[in-house]
């Protein structure tokens, strides 16, 4: 697709399933079952997507994915579905390459979404896309390396130390514009400083909503994973989000969800639901 002179395509980079009550919170299973049937693990199907956009000479690419190279036992437990090169299947598929790559902007440090950015993680990680600038906010990177307890799990150093060490990293405070019509929204509920993807032009807006709403059915706004450390903002940041969304059609690119890339959002009278919905 389109949105002005910026083109947007879809890279995806494989499938992997979660705990749908962590992926729901506080909404009983028998609500988002019969949208998102689990399996007998009690886990739900999830896309791992991500995004390329493209104008004149630079190629952005928006977070990376699983990553190459984890042990078994952890595809295992979260039932990877991938080629061992998805990376660069994904990249030709949509005409270019890892060294034509030339930023990259990590929405937040969680596995799923930065693991993509090192390769050789068990001997000599390094940068993925080598004349790349990875971009990251810096309370994401200084939560991620707090080492708390509530959710250590979900950051691995050898996904994002190594892009530091290398020099290649731009730690951002706060929202910032790569270049006109590409700019950042900043919000805490999820993770501190997790950074969503504005692309605007010619009288569009898509946004890229990475985990604040992460499957379609995420509109909801009572409709908020249990991983997220604070969701009493994460509901603030939806309502404020979604309203200026319906309002002004944008659309959303959906990094999580296994049945559609985009879609927009309207307001009803039960709240606010996707708009072919």
């Amino acid at each position: 697709m389109e949105i002005g002179r910026f083109k947007l395509t879809p890279l995806e980079f494989g499938r992997f399933r979660l705990d749908g009550g962590a992926m729901f919170g506080v909404v009983p299973r028998v609500l988002w079952e019969r949208i998102h049937p689990p399996d007998e693990m009690n886990r739900i199907e999830m896309a791992l997507r991500c995004l390329l956009i493209e104008v004149e000479d630079r190629q952005v690419l928006i977070d990376t994915g699983f990553g190459e190279g984890r042990s078994e036992k952890f595809r295992r437990i979260y039932d990877f579905q991938g080629s061992g090169n998805f990376i660069d299947d994904a990249l030709r598929a949509a005409g270019t390459s890892r060294d034509r790559i030339t930023d990259v902007i990590l929405t937040h440090l969680h596995f799923d979404h930065c693991g993509g950015s090192t390769t050789d993680k068990e001997a000599a990680p390094e940068p993925t896309f080598p004349n790349a600038r990875y971009y990251i906010q810096k309370r994401q990177l200084n939560h991620a390396r707090s080492n708390l307890e509530r959710d250590r799990a979900s950051y691995l150093p050898e996904d994002y130390e190594p892009l530091i060490s290398a020099g290649v990293a731009e730690v951002n405070d706060g929202p910032w514009e790569l270049r006109p019509g590409i700019d950042t929204i900043i919000c805490d509920g999820h993770t501190p400083g997790m950074q969503l993807v504005r692309v605007q032009d010619a009288g569009q807006t898509l946004l890229y909503a990475a985990d604040l709403v992460p499957l379609a059915s995420h509109f909801y706004l009572p409709w908020i994973m249990a991983y997220d450390l604070h969701p009493v903002t994460t509901l603030q940041e939806k309502r404020r989000i979604l309203t200026q969304a319906s309002e002004e059609g944008w659309i959303f690119f959906f990094e999580h969800d296994p049945f559609r890339a985009t879609g927009k959002v309207r307001l009803t009278e039960k709240g606010f639901v996707a708009a072919d919905m």
